[in-house]
């Protein structure tokens, strides 16, 4: 019988015999290990059952009892407790369950209670990670999604921790309770309860640590109030533990003001009320200010009450949307997490490289704290009041979430940028999401199965499920899809919710039928490629556009909707729609409308797809017509397609004529639109983003030639119009004051930092252009941005710039470099990427260099995805040179016993052998080989199975290994589901 390809099915989680409502814990926290009682409370739902089988991984038993109790067997292999009564527990019966267990921190294993970095002097730092079965490695549970119940909480922990935390408020304060005499360390105790939110397992949080705390009162419009709090390591900067509590304070309002039934009305009205409030809470810290004198005292009480009466003004009548309902938020830095950030009910935990802003904090990872904050605290609704049924609806948790952070993220940095973050998110090479949605390790939204939950943490998840829901609330509206998710969250509150249930939520508020459209999107992997034939009539003024999908017989055609305008010359839209797609082949037609100068096609990036044009490289016409758009479109989507396109024609180009330098009229079109300020503006530097890819599969993996088309191309603006490269390097920089972060909440902050990123990467656009002439010009401009950089992002441009050039000093400054990277561990992760992602020739020889250095940690997962991550999607080195794939290889052998997440992230390196040049096929496929033979089926299943998968999806490239070399045993074991 051939084995199963996953290790879950959907089919392995069916509705529970026995309701959970709710459990008491107490955990006595040690240094080397915790003992955790349980009373577990829970309800026999079905027949009378004289067996219950809770979920109990790793854990030392000292205690089960129960009413009727006759024994208990642990199996540990399989991970459970098998409790047996005598005589059996009836329908509709409560039972109480004791437990009394030990569970024992580990470094690695970032699941379950954990170490976590340890401050200098302080007691171990303990913090749990339970999505989504890390629960069981605590207590014996009932460690499913649906097993919602409340509980009560009490920890004993040793009295020099400054926070001994838990989900919920309160119920009995911390107090000493007891003090050993001999070593005069004393032990505290407090007690939670967690009885509003009933809360499914995996969102169970405990942390004892040593923090500096940062607490701030949060007030709603109407008054109410509650406590922000910011856990984060001790002796961090006061100012940017402000600054990250200011951006957290407008998260939380934000989706209290433009979130809900009504999101889409009023927003005027609401912004105003967003900067009032913002205004009053600047008052309230005057006033709690030391330095405030008795003149300004009533002057500042009489604003503080005018602003508080025209906020009050304003939202009478309006509906607004989330509302916290504990009495802490609590933000909590973990410095090892495979996660950025985990939602816990009340207890968000947040890579504390990414919780604030630091002097070393890249604009990227700015961007990204900003958005995580708004993230979890939205699954405060959309996650934990409302959970999906099973790790299969992870999704479900997520894609609306991303929505709403993407729309929070548009509010600050204006949604041009926003959205074009997001499509250059999807169009990216290697790492882009449909790069990854069309490789050999691709799984749909809803996938037949999985090896670990973590198999489900993907860029399918968290950017394509988005883009499904996206186009759900661009068919029935903005209005319909805010008052279809209102309804979604009141009728499954404190509930678990299928995917199904969301999908006719959506159909009853809209009276759209979107079954049909969501199954397609659900189930398959990859994405719709649209031909579109453009025939203009004009005789009778017709317009048509013929749309066939390019997909196999064997595949649904997807549905969605095609958002399309036709434009004249300067961009005026003659006409515009939104058409729902539904066949593999369709038509539109347009009468009685003027000839267009171009044609707008899926603005706004409407569907999760691409598009393929009857553009004839050859035809002058049709070029013409594309440069137009790309200069005049006013869809910002729209207009990068047309430059992409161009783009990926010259680089096209370029590959076929290796000698031909990148042609004048692609030269000058680039350097006009580097010369649009407006553009800009709008953009920063997203829009002139050059890959290092065509879409042409017959040449989308030949790494190195991409490589080297990418830098002729740039070496031709760089040449033709480096005085001007100079001059806008000039505009755009800024001397920037670092005391002006300060004043960051007083000025805007979000608004303020969007700005100042914009600008930032035009001038480092214009830098690395420059940088390919590699003169020694270019080399003192390089050496002194490094030197003079008053911020992260210009040093690390710097550094990246100067690691490709041929100056004598690199490798000097690279040990300068990393000597003061390794004093911060924001600069230190930075630094490694850099490292890794360099294009300079000796790339491995530097990454073999920082691995040797005692700073970098195997067992840190910031580490692990900062240098091996990079490296391996740096695959010009890692999969195209012998001696990079034999230290990938032996990285991810070493690393599966490590850190198997992180271990499964490398291997996508290999998601598309079958597309390489064949001479790659027997090498590549010998390294999956002899990692899948020196690893553990049973202690790495992520990892064993997602070799299988790739294998499997490399058929051609198995074939000649097999043919050459020998077969692949354990290969033909498996049982594969297409």
């Amino acid at each position: 019988m051939k084995e199963r390809l996953y290790r879950y099915y959907p089919e392995d989680f069916g509705r529970l015999n026995f309701r959970v409502l709710h459990m008491d814990l107490d955990f006595d926290v040690f240094d080397d290990r915790t003992v955790v009682t349980s009373h577990l409370f829970l309800k026999n739902m079905d027949a009378p059952a004289d067996k219950i089988s809770l979920n109990c991984r790793d854990l030392e038993i000292l205690v089960v009892d129960a009413p009727n109790f006759e024994k208990y067997d642990y199996r540990q292999k399989d991970a459970y407790l098998d409790i047996y009564f005598n005589p059996p527990i009836q329908r509709n019966e409560k039972i109480e369950i004791i437990t009394k267990t030990v569970c024992r921190p580990t470094k690695n294993l970032l699941e379950g209670l954990y170490y976590d970095e340890t401050p200098a002097d302080a007691p171990p730092q303990q913090i749990t990670q339970c999505q989504q079965w890390g629960f069981q490695r605590i207590v014996p549970c009932i460690d499913d999604m649906t097993a919602k119940c409340t509980y009560r909480t009490t920890i004993r922990a040793d009295s020099r921790y400054t926070n001994i935390i838990t989900n919920g408020d309160i119920a009995v304060p911390r107090k000493t309770v007891l003090t050993d005499p001999a070593s005069g360390l004393s032990r505290d105790e407090i007690v939670y309860e967690n009885m509003k939110t009933p809360m499914a397992p995996y969102l169970f949080f405990l942390g004892v640590g040593t923090y500096d705390t940062y607490t701030r009162e949060f007030e709603y419009p109407d008054d109410y109030c509650f406590d922000l709090e910011l856990l984060i390591p001790p002796g961090s900067d006061k100012n940017y533990a402000e600054q990250s509590l200011d951006i957290l304070q407008d998260s939380v309002m934000w989706v209290y003001l433009f979130t809900g039934p009504e999101s889409h009305k009023d927003v005027e009205i609401k912004s105003q009320i967003f900067d009032l409030i913002k205004l009053r809470d600047h008052l309230k810290h005057n006033l709690n200010s030391a330095s405030i004198n008795p003149e300004n005292l009533n002057k500042t009480m009489d604003n503080l009450g005018a602003v508080r009466d025209k906020i009050a003004e304003l939202s009478k009548g309006l509906t607004f949307g989330y509302k916290y309902t504990g009495t802490v938020y609590r933000e909590i830095g973990m410095q090892n997490s495979d996660f950025g950030g985990m939602e816990n009910v009340g207890n968000t935990t947040i890579t504390t490289n990414r919780i604030m802003p630091s002097k070393n904090m890249l604009d990227g990872a700015f961007e990204y704290m900003a958005d995580v904050k708004a993230h979890e605290y939205y699954h405060n609704i959309n996650g934990s009041e409302v959970t999906g049924n099973s790790p299969f609806e992870i999704w479900l948790n997520e894609a609306v979430t991303v929505l709403i952070e993407n729309e929070f993220h548009a509010y600050f940095f204006g949604e041009e940028y926003t959205r074009l973050q997001t499509i250059l998110n999807l169009y990216a090479p290697i790492s882009g999401t449909f790069a990854l949605d069309s490789s050999a390790s691709s799984m749909p939204i809803l996938p037949d199965g999985f090896n670990d939950p973590n198999d489900l943490i993907t860029s399918v998840t968290y950017v394509k499920a988005p883009e499904f829901v996206q186009m759900i609330e661009t068919l029935i509206g903005k209005g319909a899809f805010s008052r279809g998710l209102d309804a979604y969250h009141r009728k499954y509150s404190h509930k678990n919710a299928r995917t199904f249930d969301w999908i006719h939520e959506m159909e009853v508020v809209s009276g759209m039928q979107l079954m049909r459209m969501s199954n397609s999107w659900l189930h398959q992997t990859g994405y719709p490629v649209l031909a579109v034939a453009k025939k203009y009539d004009a005789q009778s003024g017709e317009f048509r556009m013929k749309l066939v999908q390019n997909i196999p017989y064997t595949k649904q055609p997807w549905q969605f909707p095609f958002s399309y305008a036709l434009c004249d010359r300067k961009g005026k839209i003659i006409h515009e729609d939104i058409y729902f797609v539904q066949h593999r082949e369709e038509e539109i037609v347009i009468p009685d409308v003027d000839q267009p100068a171009f044609v707008s096609l899926n603005r706004n990036g409407s569907f999760y797809g691409k598009i393929e044009t009857d553009i004839n490289p050859d035809q002058d016409a049709d070029i013409k017509e594309l440069r137009i758009q790309a200069k005049k479109d006013k869809d910002i989507i729209g207009r990068w397609l047309a430059f992409y396109t161009l783009t990926d024609m010259e680089k096209k180009y370029l590959l076929l004529h290796r000698n031909a330098e990148a042609r004048p009229e692609y030269v000058d079109l680039y350097h006009e639109l580097l010369c649009d300020h407006s553009l800009l503006e709008m953009t920063g530097g997203l829009f002139l983003t050059l890959f290092e890819s065509v879409d042409d599969e017959e040449y989308a993996h030949h790494y190195k030639e991409l490589y080297n088309v990418r830098l002729r191309l740039q070496t031709a603006i760089a040449k033709t119009h480096e005085n001007s490269l100079k001059i806008i390097y000039d505009d755009y920089s800024e001397m920037q004051d670092p005391e002006e972060d300060k004043l960051f909440s007083m000025r805007g902050s979000l608004r303020l930092k969007a700005g100042q990123i914009k600008r930032r990467q035009v001038k480092n656009n214009a830098l690395r252009l420059l940088s390919v002439l590699d003169t020694p010009e270019i080399h003192a401009l390089i050496k002194r941005q490094f030197l003079t950089a008053v911020n992260a992002t210009d040093r690390a441009v710097a550094f990246a710039a100067w690691l490709n050039s041929s100056a004598p000093e690199k490798r000097d400054l690279t040990q300068i470099y990393m000597e003061e990277c390794k004093k911060d561990l924001v600069a230190w992760e930075a630094f490694l990427s850099a490292v890794a992602s360099t294009d300079a020739s000796d790339c491995l020889e530097l990454v073999k260099m920082v691995e040797a250095d005692p700073m970098f940690r195997i067992e840190q997962a910031n580490d692990q995805r900062a240098l091996y991550g990079a490296f391996a999607r740096n695959r010009k080195y890692s999969l195209q040179t012998p001696e990079g794939l034999e230290f990938l290889k032996q990285t991810i052998i070493r690393l599966a016993g490590i850190n198997e997440y992180s271990t499964v992230g490398l291997l996508n390196a290999f998601s598309i052998i079958d597309f390489m040049n064949p001479k790659y096929y027997v090498p590549l496929v010998d390294a999956l080989v002899t990692i899948a033979e020196s690893v553990s089926a049973e202690k790495s299943p992520s990892v064993y199975n997602r070799i299988i998968k790739l294998l499997v999806g490399a058929p051609k490239a198995v074939r000649l290994y097999e043919k050459e070399v020998r077969e692949i045993p354990f290969l033909q074991k498996q049982e594969i589901s297409q």
